[in-house]
């Protein structure tokens, strides 16, 4: 199941928020630098630490946060580690940034220059091998300087607000963020009590909704506190000493935070040929639910949502490698960071996996089966890997399972994307409802069609009308906004059952 997704989002919160804010300084141009330590909460427990550092040195800018979490799941401790740099001018132009993600298995670094005329010169390295690539910088969008200068310009009156378009490194896309100043309080700060200036930054993630973040930051633009709420739990980062922040961790256990009630047990999901769910919003909660091939999405007026899953069946007759014009679909044929369908070793899996057929519902159906059984060691311990590191290993849980059908699927040249949503199981080590999970749809004869090789692998079956997709996409990590942002938001009140499969 999906739960660890959270250490990773968490990480991208805490580079995109209490990262950001420090008052320049920008006369200075000899080497000074600039050190900050926080604690990491989760619903009150230290569950890690975050380390901040702003150098001056020769007309360059360098801010680096990095951030450790320890996180359990079903017992099984697991630590995600991130690093994300930003270089810039004085003035806040971007200059190169660099992020480092150490998911517990894998390892990966992505490094970018940004030349005068806009265009990013790219270079992600895992597994010892270097991609290079390019891409366009967003226009106006800043780093850590940029907003530092910005914040600086606009003070902290009570009732400001404006707009900022950030950018991260880790995600390697901008955010638009909407920043509100509030009320100037006393905060508690680990049982310091300080005046400081609340300040709420909502970010809006393409395709998840927003997410908020509430800093209190002192006369200095250092941010001493942040809040942010992550499916439902309250995550926190607080300013302490280099002792504290580096000290032991209390054990916080997230799985039962990832799961969400069933009204009534579901008893042999498989056979179901439709569910129909009502789900309600918690507290005037908003929440999005997409609909595509294999879910119906009905909005009332009171905000209440039907949703009804019904998946369609891979219609054979279809050819691969795909030669239509489908946008989506043509962009679900290139190979990414975490999907490498360009790689010998995923190239050569998927040639085995589909054997002689020219066939793709009956390909797609054989690579399933085939990433089923590959993956050898369904374990909680990763972090989070790609498909080449997969495809090394042969180890992982529900999202290690999504990524190499994706790349396999792209190897043979079948569109494929990887869903993050939530799925149905009767026993997760003592747990019943829906968790968060993720899985593979791939484009044939002209429909998206659910593979799950994650349930496939162990006698479920695979992809069944118990899924609830939340979106769907390349499989980078960034992805799992989606479900973090959605899990908390709702309940399901009712659902029906239409049997028939």
């Amino acid at each position: 199941m999906r739960i660890r997704c959270l250490g990773i989002v968490l990480l991208a919160l805490v580079v995109l928020g209490a990262g950001c804010r420090k008052k320049p300084d920008s006369a200075r141009q000899s080497r000074d630098e600039e050190l900050e330590y926080l604690a990491i909460f989760m619903e009150g427990k230290k569950v890690g630490h975050a380390i901040q550092s702003r150098v001056v040195d020769e007309g360059r800018v360098t801010t680096r946060a990095e951030a450790s979490i320890t996180i359990s799941r079903a017992n099984v401790p697991i630590t995600v580690a991130m690093t994300e740099t930003s270089i810039e001018t004085p003035d806040g132009k971007p200059l190169a940034f660099e992020s480092v993600q150490d998911m517990a298995v894998m390892k990966m670094q992505v490094k970018g220059v940004i030349e005068p005329n806009g265009t990013v010169n790219l270079a992600v390295t895992s597994m010892g091998s270097e991609q290079k690539s390019t891409m366009e910088w967003p226009q106006g969008a800043l780093m850590a300087e940029g907003l530092s200068l910005l914040t600086r310009q606009k003070g902290l009156k009570e009732g400001l607000e404006y707009s900022a378009k950030v950018f991260s490194p880790q995600a390697m896309q901008a955010f638009e963020a909407k920043i509100h100043v509030g009320s100037r309080q006393d905060v508690d700060l680990l049982g310091r009590v300080v005046p400081l200036t609340e300040v709420a930054t909502t970010l809006n993630i393409p395709g998840a909704g927003e997410i908020v973040s509430t800093d209190y930051l002192d006369d200095e633009l250092r941010t001493l506190k942040s809040i942010v709420p992550v499916a439902g739990i309250k995550v926190e980062m607080i300013a302490c000493t280099k002792e504290f922040a580096l000290g032991e961790n209390d054990v916080f256990e997230v799985i039962d935070k990832m799961f969400l009630a069933s009204p009534e047990p579901l008893e042999d999901v498989g056979r179901a040929s439709s569910i129909t769910y009502y789900l309600s919003p918690k507290k005037d909660a908003e929440f999005t639910i997409p609909s595509n091939d294999n879910q119906q999405v009905e909005r009332l007026d009171d905000g209440r949502v039907v949703l009804t899953v019904r998946p369609v069946a891979a219609a054979p007759g279809a050819k691969f490698p795909y030669g239509g014009r489908d946008k989506i679909a043509l962009e679900a044929l290139k190979p990414t960071r975490f999907v490498q369908s360009d790689r010998k070793e995923i190239i050569d899996l998927a040639r085995r996996a589909v054997g002689k057929t020219k066939d793709a519902a009956a390909a797609v159906r054989k690579i399933e089966v085939f990433v089923g059984e590959y993956v050898e060691n369904k374990s909680l311990s990763v972090g989070y890997a790609s498909a080449a590191e997969v495809a090394a290993s042969k180890q992982g849980d529900c999202s290690e399972f999504a990524v190499l059908t994706a790349a396999l699927c792209r190897a043979v040249g079948i569109p494929a994307q990887v869903v993050t949503g939530v799925a149905y199981v009767d026993d997760f080590r003592g747990f019943q409802g829906f968790g968060g999970h993720a899985w593979t749809q791939a484009y044939v004869g002209g429909k998206w069609v659910g593979l799950d090789a994650a349930f496939k692998g162990t006698g479920r079956g695979g992809y069944d009308a118990g899924h609830i997709a939340l979106a769907a996409g390349n499989g980078d990590p960034e992805g799992f906004f989606d479900l973090v942002t959605t899990l908390g938001q709702f309940k399901i009140d009712k659902l029906v059952v239409e049997n028939g499969r």
